[in-house]
């Protein structure tokens, strides 16, 4: 397996991880109340925004070439850092 393929293999089960945090916050975007659910809707919405970012990159990565996806891969991990703290950002704001 290639650096790029391991690489892109690692993003698909973190973006499974994502997909899990977002609907946890669901979840609890459903028990509160009105106004809270509003500020709740409001971080998943610019949660799924920078999951789809990170998405199209890896897209972007796996047609690359071996040599091309180095450089779109500092562009993923900028993509990838911002998402991380985006989640825990939202998952520590609302318990």
């Amino acid at each position: 397996m290639s650096k790029r393929d391991a690489y892109v293999q690692k993003l698909h089960a973190k973006i499974d991880e994502w997909n899990a945090d977002i609907d946890t916050l669901k979840s609890k975007a459903d028990q509160v109340e009105a106004d809270s659910k509003i500020e709740y809707q409001t971080q998943i919405e610019m949660l799924k925004q920078k999951r789809k970012d990170i998405e199209k990159k890896m897209a972007e990565m796996t047609r690359s070439g071996e040599d091309a996806w180095e450089d779109l891969k500092s562009g993923a991990d900028l993509a990838w850092e911002a998402m991380n703290e985006a989640i825990q950002s939202a998952t520590s704001r609302f318990r």
